[in-house]
């Protein structure tokens, strides 16, 4: 098996400003590096649309670094969608960073010390972040993701025996596990909750990168195991960027995994020089919140 890699993960969120303040002054991600790509695009259904930001999305990378070598959060804007309702599945994410810390307490964001030296904080939406107070690692700063899953045993096996993860820690006792594809790259923490997996309508994805030619061998083991295939291996195609072949899984909890061809995702993947910029006049032109308080209207919960 080629190098594997763990890419990102998928947020959708409600509130772009204040997701942006989040991963920005909190967080302190580099404004270098903090936005891979941006999309704003309008995708129109066959129904009567009731206000002009109905179908209309726009998508931003964030991380400490290049993708290549970061693992990076993927925000998914929908301009007339106001909130998400949380399940049980995402449990967290877990980073190094002292400055991080620092920042949450000089901006009054709400900080609770869950064990020595360990705060939690939540992003807009109410998505956990697990913030070591130590000092931000030269490498990906960036621990962990953890997932909530209803059999430890059943969901090891999967990721470990089926997508080939190395297994770092199983915890019996704590009914948790810890899985990656390398020691210098973002890890899996799998955690059992004690019963079944709810998803809300806020529920993620993640996505890992391999070799090309491995894509056509997952899906083929996948059918064989009688496991669910979300996404049948496809090629997506990205104006003036490279075409990157797709295939989307799902764990036996329903977890969504994407894994990607590498080459070609580290050419879409390019850091964009104007991210920040984009973003920027993005939020600036955004007048839903206008539209929908000027009409007296509440944009939809999903």
């Amino acid at each position: 098996m080629a190098a594997r890699r763990a890419l990102h993960f998928v947020f959708k969120v409600g509130d772009r400003g204040r997701t942006a303040r989040f991963y920005r002054e909190l967080l302190g991600m580099s404004r270098s590096w903090l936005h891979l790509l941006v999309f704003d695009s309008r995708v129109r259904s066959k129904s009567i649309s009731s206000s002009p930001y109905d179908g209309r999305w726009s998508k931003t990378m964030v991380g400490y670094g290049p993708e290549d070598n970061h693992f990076v959060a993927e925000l998914t804007y929908n301009y007339g969608i106001g909130e998400y309702r949380l399940g049980n599945d995402f449990l967290g994410i877990t980073l190094v960073s002292s400055q991080a810390v620092s920042n949450a307490k000089k901006m009054g964001w709400p900080l609770k010390e869950v064990t020595a030296g360990v705060f939690e904080t939540e992003a807009p939406g109410g998505y956990k972040f697990y913030l070591e107070d130590k000092e931000q690692k030269k490498q990906d700063p960036v621990l962990k993701v953890s997932l909530g899953v209803s059999d430890l045993h059943k969901s090891v096996n999967y990721w470990s025996h089926l997508l080939g993860m190395k297994i770092y820690e199983k915890d019996e006792e704590k009914q948790r596990a810890l899985l990656g594809y390398a020691d210098n790259q973002c890890k899996l923490e799998l955690k059992a909750i004690g019963g079944a997996v709810d998803h809300g309508t806020a529920f993620g994805r993640i996505a890992f990168s391999c070799a090309k030619e491995e894509l056509p061998s997952i899906e083929a083991l996948m059918k064989k195991e009688n496991q669910k295939i979300l996404t049948p291996l496809v090629s997506l195609d990205t104006p003036g960027k490279a075409t990157v072949q797709v295939i989307i899984l799902a764990d036996p909890d329903g977890h969504e995994i994407c894994f990607v061809g590498d080459e070609a995702f580290r050419d879409l993947s390019k850091v964009d020089p104007n991210g920040d910029k984009l973003l920027d006049d993005a939020m600036a032109a955004d007048e839903s919140d206008t539209w929908f308080a000027a009409r007296n209207m509440k944009k939809v919960s999903a």
